[in-house]
């Protein structure tokens, strides 16, 4: 059986595929595509996170409030781009379709 750590680095191959062909289709809002490669930077983050915390509070991430919020923040700043590069996408959809009227 796979540990949660393996199952963890095996599924970055399919994210990096999935960004690979999102970067590629040139429909995907800039900014939405810079929320999803945000990710990443989450992902990156948490990991140094995680083992700070092991080796200096003894604890899992999630149980230092300070350091889990710190990391967590890059996946909330993730969603918030992905959600604002989608709907300016959606607008401008709106718009161009009121202009062919």
């Amino acid at each position: 059986m796979l540990s949660k750590d393996t199952l963890f680095a095996v599924s970055l191959f399919p994210y990096l595929g999935f960004l690979w062909f999102l970067t590629r289709c040139p429909e995907t809002p800039r900014l939405a595509l810079i929320g999803f490669y945000v990710l990443l930077v989450f992902v990156a983050v948490t990991i140094p996170a995680g083992i700070y915390a092991k080796v200096h509070y003894g604890e899992a991430l999630a149980n230092i409030d300070w350091l889990h919020g710190s990391a967590e923040s890059f996946l909330t700043l993730s969603n918030i781009l992905v959600v604002l590069g989608f709907r300016q996408s959606i607008l401008n959809y709106r718009k161009q379709q009121e202009n062919t009227k």
